[in-house]
């Protein structure tokens, strides 16, 4: 379940939020996408103003655009159409259905003692050899940013052991330093892992 001050922000604030973040994909999507195979269908959490959905259904890709928050998912449609619907992390009931799942910035907002959950969800959602990617604000325990919003921010040796706990098989985890939309800078680590 993600924070319910988290989901008001962003209900609250969709419009200027997709506005104002959301003007082109993320800079990790196409090698992830260079993965996959074509036509592959790509779960998305969190599609927020729709541009990396959009993003992969550019390249042929088959999309299931998702987010926590109805008018994320409004935002999505109006901008991209592409039929993004609301779902939670605690909602995705899917099993070997995906070839891949996409959540970029999203997952970071999971509280820690529901993220284990949410990568379980994930796992048990992918078909055998399927890929995840999922990002996250380093730091040193659960806290929330300037925004108000609640953040996981895990330590890179917590965050790959939730990974290994829920069954991934880990491929590639590089840090990188980050601006947060709060203005903070902060390192990020990007995983991307496999069902086995």
């Amino acid at each position: 379940m993600i924070d319910p001050a988290t989901l008001d922000f962003y209900t609250t604030r969709a419009p200027h939020y997709t506005f104002s973040s959301a003007r082109s994909h993320s800079a990790a999507l196409d090698a992830f996408l260079d993965r996959l195979e074509p036509g592959a269908l790509v779960l998305e959490l969190g599609c927020g103003g729709g541009q990396d959905s959009n993003r992969m259904r550019e390249r042929g890709f088959a999309i299931d655009a998702t987010d926590g928050v109805a008018p994320m998912a409004d935002k999505a449609n109006e901008r991209f159409d592409l039929s993004a619907r609301v779902m939670r992390f605690d909602e995705l009931a899917a099993r070997a259905r995906y070839d891949a799942v996409w959540a970029h910035a999203t997952l970071l907002h999971c509280p820690r003692a529901e993220l284990p959950d949410a990568l379980t969800r994930i796992h048990r959602a992918l078909k055998p050899g399927g890929w995840h990617y999922g990002s996250y604000k380093l730091g040193d325990g659960e806290g929330r940013d300037r925004l108000g919003r609640l953040h996981n921010f895990p330590t890179k040796d917590w965050i790959l052991a939730r990974y290994e706990e829920a069954g991934f098989a880990l491929v590639d985890h590089p840090i990188r330093p980050g601006k947060a939309s709060d203005g903070t800078q902060r390192d990020w680590i990007h995983i991307t892992a496999r069902h086995p």
